[in-house]
């Protein structure tokens, strides 16, 4: 079944270069999420940020590699962004766990995780979204902000955090204006 449902949205012979770069990101956002099982130190942090980075770096990364190879696929796209959302609460635990912020801040990595909940009592919100470079921006920013404030002072990480999850609630609350002002052709689709 997962062989069918992985060709179904992944037309290309190979699995890619670009999937290969996502799926050392995935191995890296899990090493991360280990690292939250350690002691919080300094040192701690500075790893993590510039693990952090580097995925920041390697998100771009992928993108370029498939649109230069012609490999775009539905699958990348879904792997590419729940990549990114796993990132996002890894970082968040981390950000909580190192005491750069108070416990708000696992609201920026569950963010997507409630708003798939939240398509399952409002069928509307699945449908379909275009992606937007509003939206791919608003993800740079949280990782790049999540890899600062694991370094930086508690005060500066906090504020930079709550800027990014004001940023993100605002990129969230675009999209569901979007899904609203088309619920009427996604509930049809639904039912058919």
């Amino acid at each position: 079944m997962l062989t069918r449902l992985y060709r179904q949205h992944h037309p290309h012979a190979t699995f890619g270069a670009a999937n290969y770069v996502t799926t050392l990101r995935a191995v890296l956002t899990l090493l991360l999420a280990a690292m939250a099982f350690l002691d919080p130190s300094p040192r701690l942090g500075w790893v993590a940020g510039w693990t952090a980075g580097l995925l920041a770096l390697l998100d771009g990364v992928d993108g370029w590699l498939a649109r230069r190879a012609g490999m775009l696929s539905a699958f990348g796209a879904r792997f590419d962004m729940e990549t990114d959302a796993a990132l996002l609460l890894v970082l968040a635990v981390l950000a909580l766990r190192l005491d750069k912020a108070g416990a708000w801040v696992l609201l920026i990595g569950l963010m997507r995780y409630l708003f798939v909940a939240a398509g399952w009592l409002l069928p509307w919100l699945t449908g379909p979204l275009t992606p937007t470079v509003r939206g791919k921006t608003v993800a740079v920013v949280q990782m790049v902000t999540h890899a600062l404030a694991l370094v930086l002072p508690r005060p500066l990480a906090t504020a930079a955090t709550a800027a990014a999850l004001a940023l993100l609630a605002w990129s969230f609350a675009v999209d569901v204006g979007r899904l609203w002002a088309n619920r009427e052709s996604s509930i049809v689709n639904h039912q058919s």
